[in-house]
């Protein structure tokens, strides 16, 4: 008997989902689109990876070209040259540094900004710190060049007091400074935008109740705006150690100098130099394959982690 409940019951769950599915056809012919967009930019590429572990030959194509003897014959050569070393420093200490100075800058930034009660001024902040997100890297580093230079702007403030040109845009020491700090600047308030939603949706009546019992701004935000969007701030750092290996070449790349690459030189780069470049194809997919893999591994035990600890993971 219960047997035959338990599956009455199933058939019933089945059958409401389809409903429910049926009802909202319109949402899902609506995301038709993006899923095409996912499947054939996202998906379909992944076949190529079967490059690494072959002696790709553009000529014979991906299937025709021979498998690699040994198969992992690529992955060997990248760890047996002394680059596979310093492009993998490099990479996590610049991601280390990246993730420690900004990912708590957008929390902040949302804080504050959720304090102004004036809607045309809070707009217009919002405009105005969003809008360096959609400049190219191009532009950046150009900006950046016109600012640090040997003839740029800083410098000419540091010589009109008393001070020497230095050379920020050329020497390594000053590499990192300048990519992080130009990353604050290009991502503030564009990742702002999740933690001002998440704090748009906090209930009117916590900050009443606060206001009753005598609460500053600071302990609304400490015990009220904090607490709430806590959920959403670990699910963004969980995502963001899952790319702590991944950084695109183009900013790196542009912002490269002979002097710097001790420094400047990460996997991105080095993927591009001999995959492009080089035409190394084989052995650029291998190193990015492993970049990825890495990723996928650190992602999942970060996800793990939150799971047990706080009861909140993606998946």
């Amino acid at each position: 008997m219960q047997k035959i409940l338990k599956q009455s019951n199933q058939s019933k769950n089945i059958k409401f989902r389809i409903y429910q599915v049926v009802k909202s056809y319109q949402l899902y012919i609506l995301l038709i689109p993006a899923l095409i967009w996912l499947a054939l930019f996202c998906y379909y590429p992944m076949y190529g990876l079967v490059i690494a572990f072959k002696d790709f030959k553009i000529r014979r194509g991906i299937l025709n070209s021979p498998w690699a003897n040994p198969i992992f014959k690529f992955f060997e050569q990248f760890f047996s040259t002394s680059i596979a070393k310093t492009v993998i420093v490099n990479t996590l200490l610049l991601s280390a540094y990246q993730l420690l100075f900004t990912f708590w800058v957008p929390i902040v930034f949302a804080l504050l900004l959720n304090q102004i009660k004036r809607p045309m001024l809070k707009k217009t902040i919002q405009t105005v710190s969003y809008a360096p997100y959609f400049l190219s890297n191009v532009v950046l580093v150009s900006v950046i060049s016109v600012l640090f230079s040997a003839n740029g702007i800083i410098n000419n403030i540091i010589v009109e007091n008393g001070g020497t040109v230095k050379l920020f845009t050329s020497q390594a020491q000053y590499f990192r400074p300048m990519y992080i700090g130009s990353t604050i600047y290009q991502t503030m308030g564009f990742n702002a935008i999740i933690y001002i939603a998440a704090l748009t949706n906090i209930s009117p009546e916590y900050y009443e109740a606060a206001m009753i019992d005598g609460a500053s701004k600071l302990k609304r935000i400490l015990y009220i705006d904090i607490p709430l969007i806590m959920p959403t701030v670990i699910l963004m750092f969980i995502l963001s150690l899952g790319n702590i290996m991944t950084i695109g070449y183009e900013k790196a790349y542009l912002m490269q100098s002979p002097a710097n690459t001790t420094v400047s030189e990460i996997i991105s780069t080095h993927v591009y130099k001999v995959g492009l470049q080089s035409a190394q194809y084989s052995y650029a997919t291998a190193v990015g394959l492993f970049n990825s893999v890495v990723n996928f591994i650190i992602l999942f035990l970060a996800n793990l982690l939150s799971k047990k600890t706080a009861d909140i993971s993606i998946f």
